[in-house]
């Protein structure tokens, strides 16, 4: 997703020597931001102004209105400061970036223009407001080049600190871009955007960023030398760059993000491939349909989490599987742990929900954001942490113990807070209130002043009453003429002489006395004061805070993977999941299902897997009869148990796969020139190319987007290239019953089918995978069960009676191939010959035989 620079507005820059004050500070302001949208603070109001204003009127649906003065009309557009926030994501949906032109001095401050500058710059990547926000990851990317086909990727979420950086090549960073789904990215010189999909903002950025020396000597100032923490030069760019961006969307804020203290760099290959195909099809984190059940994917699922923590460790697990046969034990061990001990889940359980999102609460405690309450709310969670490390304790598993012996109580942190803050602190700062009783002894006093001074007020009245004789007599106070006496106007001869008049009304006079005014003097000064020290007691505290950042997220790492684990466990224990086998080559599950569709539909009928490394298991049966939901399910099976999880079986036997690929449903790329079947071809490639004996395979209906002679050819290639070429353990459903033929002649090939039952011109599904192939499709049945009117499948059967025939006769002909075919054929050697060039043989076979 990419947005045209929006530039300085041409109708102000054309006549810059005219303009007022204000809106050349405007203009200068969007000649510093050129690709950003501008929105200048007048007042209450964030305002656009010509070119701008426009935009922004069409895009919020808003009123556009004109600003006149001394050089002309502009239009103009504006929306409420206090309701921004609502407004400025509007804009970030439409594909925009938006800079915050704040009022950085206060009109009173000087008799000229107030200035304004650029406080926040907000992108759809780099958000740590709160109202933009859900308990997911936004990662913006930095993509950098190097040596060839070199690629080094960076990933961070501004708002929780959360950094990786991979590299390899085009093909396999792609892949690792697709994992993370990035709302935006920046990317070196020389790159395209082709590797980011339409809903990631590619934002231009300075190309100085990506050089080799100013990247690696932002990284050391982060992470100290790049060397020892990234594998390439590539990589460093990448990070290099990425750090730059970030502190350059911070603006007003200081450059550094001190609370980003972990990098981590990994290896593509640690994990279970899953592309953005198979990301999709499988519908691990959003689903391929249009209306049903909105949470019916695989993470939804399996969420069992009580906190943000856990939700965002949970996402991570499924996105990025295991391939260390070790650390998946360790994970299940502890899963299994929990899942047999109710009391101690439950009771962490109850426990997590209590845990605020103090990664990010601590991301803001060290850019200087966060208020009183999110200090108060860092200690509420850190108070839930000692029950926590409680419930823990005696934990059998490796992983646990590990968890218990990482949850530090942060006492002095906890202590530090309760003792300066108040128990419900105001959300302003500026507002006084924040620091408790106690905490400061000149605070203390001047509070003392303050209410001395208020409480002789507040008897003033009283005692001037009865001093005076005027019973009509009210003390009150404004913020422009402070405290003062109010006498009704019959009352005035009744006014002592030491009464100094201050304002006069309609109907009453208002008056102040010199103790009067000596009292207010001391009011308000100690008022004043307090107010500043409290914001300098409280910035003093957030500091001290910002000092144990690196301390807290080693805390809320742990409380994050604890809350996945006992997701894991919960799901295992209440859906009857088991703990997976891993190791060896077999598929063995029994009483297999599909996590989701089970959780969605009131029954569902469990199926077995029985193969061998390299088996191709070719399924044949009628559309809705479970072919693609079986299939899935083999794979959210693997997936589950390389995450750490357990699986919705019976019993599960696994191996560990480094690559899952699927071609499963039809879609197009209508907008980019591509027809479903040439998506197909593409996807397929991709699969041909990337594949190995250890990954598993899951096609769908290949060859359905071209003739019937074409689609068989092309299936049985792929069927005959996994097999003898690459030895893959391959799902394969299809509609070509030829392609049954092909499991007598090659030995790892196996017959399955979904059977079903077309009598009475109706169809009924057993939803039972069973040995050998299917009879029929019954598509003219699946056809009159859905609607199809009676004449139309009448017609649809006398065609297939006639073809039926037509082809009995055909095949009772005796064919002969020519000597030359024969010849051909038996010098083919199979396990040398590629797709292409089977197809390229069997046309000339065709051809012969015609």
């Amino acid at each position: 997703m990419e947005t045209d620079a929006l530039g300085a507005p041409a109708k102000m820059a054309d006549r810059r020597e005219e303009l007022t004050p204000m809106l050349s500070q405007y203009l200068d302001l969007c000649e510093q931001y050129p690709d950003s949208l501008v929105l200048f603070q007048v007042g209450d109001f964030y305002e656009t102004f010509c070119e701008a204003a426009e935009l922004t009127a069409r895009l919020l649906e808003i009123t556009l209105t004109k600003r006149e003065d001394s050089t002309g009309r502009y239009p103009m557009a504006g929306i409420p400061i206090d309701n921004a926030e609502s407004y400025i994501e509007t804009l970030l949906d439409a594909g925009y970036r938006v800079a915050v032109a704040d009022q950085v001095q206060e009109p009173s401050e000087t008799a000229g223009i107030v200035d304004r500058a650029v406080t926040r710059i907000v992108t759809p990547g780099t958000l740590t407001e709160d109202a933009f926000l859900d308990e997911s990851n936004t990662f913006v990317a930095g993509l950098a080049d190097g040596e060839g086909d070199e690629r080094g990727l960076a990933v961070l979420d501004v708002s929780t600190g959360d950094f990786y950086a991979t590299g390899g090549d085009t093909r396999s960073v792609r892949d690792e871009i697709d994992r993370f789904a990035p709302e935006e990215a920046v990317i070196a010189p020389g790159l395209d955007a082709d590797a980011f999909d339409g809903e990631t903002m590619v934002s231009p950025f300075r190309p100085d960023a990506f050089g080799l020396d100013s990247a690696r000597d932002r990284v050391a100032a982060y992470f100290g030398d790049p060397d020892t923490v990234l594998a390439t030069d590539a990589e460093i760019r990448a990070c290099g760059a990425l750090l730059a961006y970030a502190e350059h969307t911070r603006a007003g804020e200081a450059d550094r993000l001190d609370y980003l203290n972990r990098l981590t760099r990994y290896d593509p290959r640690e994990h279970l491939l899953l592309d953005a195909v198979a990301l999709r099809s499988l519908e691990l984190f959003e689903r391929r349909g249009v209306g049903g059940q909105t949470d019916a994917t695989l993470f939804d699922t399996v969420d069992e989490t009580a906190s943000a923590l856990g939700a965002r460790e949970l996402t991570d697990r499924l996105r990025r599987p295991l391939l260390d046969t070790d650390e998946i034990a360790a994970r299940h061990d502890a899963v299994g742990e929990l899942r047999g001990d109710v009391r101690t889940r439950e009771r962490l359980h109850e426990k997590l929900r209590d845990v605020y999102d103090i990664e990010r609460l601590v991301s803001r405690v060290s850019r200087g954001r966060a208020n009183a309450r999110d200090l108060r709310s860092l200690k509420s969670t850190l108070d839930v942490v000692p029950a926590i490390h409680d419930a823990l304790a005696g934990s059998e598993s490796q992983r646990l113990t590990a968890l218990h012996d990482r949850l530090d109580p942060c006492r002095d942190v906890r202590n530090e807070i309760d003792t300066a803050l108040v128990a419900e602190p105001p959300i302003e700062l500026t507002e006084g209130g924040l620091i408790a009783e106690g905490y400061d002894p000149d605070l203390d006093s001047l509070r003392a002043t303050e209410r001395e001074g208020k409480n002789w007020i507040d008897e003033l009245e009283t005692t001037e009453r009865e001093h005076t004789g005027i019973d009509s007599l009210k003390v009150g106070y404004n913020q422009v003429h402070g405290y003062y006496i109010e006498v009704t106007n019959p009352n005035l001869d009744a006014v002592p002489d030491d009464y100094q008049r201050r304002q006069t009304l309609k109907n009453s006079e208002r008056f102040v006395t010199p103790e009067l005014k000596e009292r207010e003097s001391e009011i308000v000064t100690a008022e004043q004061r307090a107010d500043e020290l409290e914001y300098d007691l409280f910035t003093d505290l957030r500091s001290s805070i910002a000092a144990e950042t690196e301390r807290i997220q080693s805390v809320a790492d742990a409380l994050a993977a604890l809350d996945a684990l006992q997701s894991f466990a919960t799901v295992a224990a209440e859906r009857d999941y088991c703990r997976p086998e891993l190791g060896g080559d077999a598929v063995e599950v029994e009483g297999g299902r599909h996590p989701v569709v089970e959780r969605t539909q009131q029954s569902f009928v469990p199926n077995p897997t029985t193969l061998s490394r390299g088996d191709i298991a070719i399924i044949t049966g009628p559309n809705m009869a479970g072919k693609s939901t079986y299939m899935r399910q083999v794979a959210l099976a693997v997936v589950l148990a390389q995450a750490g999880g357990f699986v919705p079986a019976a019993s599960a036997r696994l191996p560990v796969v480094d690559r899952l690929f699927t071609r499963v449903g039809a879609s197009d790329d209508i907008a980019g020139g591509r027809s479903t079947f040439m998506v197909e071809m593409t996807e397929l490639a991709t699969i041909l190319d990337a594949v190995t004996e250890r990954s598993l395979v899951l096609l769908d209906e290949v060859g359905r987007g071209t003739s019937t002679a074409d689609g068989l050819a092309l299936a049985q290639a792929v069927v005959e290239q996994l097999h003898d070429v690459v030895g893959a353990t391959t799902l394969f459903a299809t509609h070509h019953h030829a392609l049954t033929e092909t499991a007598d002649r090659l030995p790892r090939a196996r017959n399955y089918h979904f059977a079903a039952d077309g009598s009475g011109g109706t169809v009924s599904f057993s939803h039972e995978l069973k040995p050998g192939a299917a009879s029929g499709s019954y598509g003219i049945e699946v056809a009159r069960s859905a609607g199809v009117p009676d004449p139309v499948v009448s017609r649809a059967h006398e065609l297939l009676d006639r073809e039926t025939d037509e082809q009995a006769g055909e095949s009772s002909e005796e064919t002969e191939l020519p000597d030359g075919a024969v010849g051909r054929l038996h010098g083919v050697d199979i396990a040398q010959t590629t797709p292409l060039e089977a197809l390229e043989l069997l046309s000339e076979l065709k051809s012969q035989l015609e």
